[in-house]
């Protein structure tokens, strides 16, 4: 099994940093810190542990949405 937890910063040769989003036997998820979201086999993955922190994301707002205009009640209101 993988020798990092949950949270950990890694360093992968093709995508660069990143955090460890979960581990099991079979896969390791990382959350890159340029590339989003990557799964690899946990047995071949080759990680070693990065110096950089984590960066900020931002949050994104939820969008409002606005109430659905019903034909029928359009063609009424413009008579």
């Amino acid at each position: 099994m993988s020798q990092y937890a949950i949270g950990d910063r890694v360093t992968q040769a093709t995508y660069g940093d990143g955090t460890v989003s979960s581990v099991n036997s079979l896969h390791t998820k990382i959350d890159f810190d340029l590339h989003g979201t990557r799964t690899f086999l946990s047995e071949r993955v080759v990680l070693t542990q990065a110096l950089t922190p984590a960066p900020v994301k931002p949050t994104r707002k939820r969008a409002v949405r606005k109430p659905k205009v019903v034909a029928a009640a359009a063609a009424v209101a413009t008579e």
